[in-house]
């Protein structure tokens, strides 16, 4: 049995709107800053530390990516490391968008922060 579960978008929507979910984006600041999903935290693959990452506290620990690849190399450096379970976000912010589940982003004509839904 694999450590690693892949989750659905629409079950990580409801676990953030829950609390049930620490969410960690894994994508670069770059990408981060232009969108996200609100509540996500930046920990970027680049400069991962399994060590680095918040203690879940009884939440389902969440990682996330653009499309699921680097997500996955997280899930499994956090596995290496000792965690008993972690869930990738299946498809990553891209199969949340295609959703059409609540983002933050930056309109790049204005630089504005637009929220677009809530969790």
């Amino acid at each position: 049995m694999s450590n690693i579960v892949q989750v659905a978008p629409a079950d990580v929507r409801a676990g953030l709107a829950s609390g049930e979910v620490l969410l960690i984006d894994v994508r670069e600041a770059n990408e981060f800053a232009f969108e996200r999903i609100p509540g996500a935290l930046l920990y970027p693959l680049s400069t991962f530390d399994p060590r680095a990452i918040p203690a879940a506290s009884g939440k389902r620990l969440v990682l996330q990516c653009a499309a699921g690849g680097r997500s996955m190399r997280a899930a499994q450096a956090l596995v290496a490391a000792g965690h008993a379970e972690v869930y990738n976000l299946d498809g990553g912010i891209n199969a949340w968008k295609t959703q059409g589940l609540p983002l933050i982003k930056v309109e790049p004509t204005t630089g504005q922060v637009v929220e677009h839904g809530r969790i």
